[in-house]
């Protein structure tokens, strides 16, 4: 079973539990996820099942979106409502006030997020030394923010926004720079992603109809083929008579491509009789193996 399930992770749920039920739905031992969602957050959770796990590196999920609600009037400890109150202030902007501070957080910013973070430091997660009464130095990182847009009020002093930001961005942290910004402390109340990549909100799987998919036999239906989320990397086509050395997983000599060569360097997508077999890179007159997936008998 080598492919990827778009799943809806739900909030409340960590990334990792969501694995496990899935480990148990496919009867599938090597089954990962790509981009961690915490657990209070929901959204959009790309599920990696069998040899489709080899193919991390390459997925396009340096663009992710997001939609959030930003509640102004204390900032925690977390930056979001999970945490310990720290700061409170009612100062509250409004939503021409929050736009335009907002446009100022786009572009290349620099971040730096709560100790309850997943970032690892010395090896160990900062939120587990926080939970553990540690402390340590939070690095600061450089995200980028494609946009902010700040789609209206809601209820207690929330704004909500939907951003569209590169990998490796704390939304939470945003809301409490947001929230500076504006003069008046913030955090960050729910979260949903939405995108990630190719994978999207109105095509994820709700847990619940996974469990009933595997039960009526159904779930494989769902599931995407291991090269779907892949397709902006350029491909080539291996003649026919050079089949088993792509059985065999050997280097391919450049004659062995039937349409044009890629340049030196290049990361391509191999395919042989239209059925794909993993990830290759040209070296010289080389065609050198990067993961080999092989389809399925």
């Amino acid at each position: 079973m080598n492919g990827f399930f778009n799943i809806m992770k739900p909030a409340g749920m960590s990334s990792a539990a969501v694995v496990a039920v899935m480990r148990r739905l496919t009867g599938e031992k090597h089954v990962g996820h790509a981009g961690t969602l915490d657990p209070e957050a929901a959204g959009v959770l790309p599920v990696m099942t069998g040899k489709a796990a080899r193919l991390f590196d390459y997925l396009v999920d340096k663009e992710k979106e997001y939609e959030a609600v930003c509640a102004f009037g204390s900032r925690t400890d977390t930056q979001d409502a999970t945490g310990t109150v720290l700061e409170t202030g009612e100062n509250y902007p409004d939503l021409d006030t929050v736009r335009e501070k907002a446009a100022e957080l786009t572009g290349d910013i620099i971040q730096k997020p709560s100790m309850y973070s997943a970032i690892k430091v010395g090896g160990k997660p900062l939120y587990v030394r926080a939970r553990k009464g540690e402390t340590a130095e939070v690095p600061e990182r450089t995200v980028h923010i494609y946009a902010i847009d700040v789609a209206g009020e809601e209820p207690d002093h929330g704004v909500r926004i939907r951003v569209k930001c590169g990998r490796g961005t704390y939304i939470r942290t945003l809301c409490e720079d947001l929230g500076k910004k504006c003069g008046c402390p913030a955090h960050m109340r729910s979260l949903v992603r939405t995108r990630s990549g190719v994978f999207t909100l109105d095509t994820a799987i709700p847990l619940d109809e996974a469990r009933e998919l595997a039960e009526r036999g159904e779930l494989m239906s769902r599931m995407m083929a291991p090269d779907a989320p892949i397709g902006h990397i350029p491909r080539i086509y291996i003649r026919p008579r050079f089949s088993k050395a792509v059985a065999a997983g050997a280097k391919l000599p450049a004659e062995a491509v039937m349409n044009e060569l890629p340049e030196d360097g290049t990361i391509v997508r191999v395919y042989l009789e239209d059925q794909f077999w993993g990830m290759a890179e040209r070296q010289g007159d080389l065609i050198v193996w990067r993961a080999v997936i092989a389809p399925e008998n």
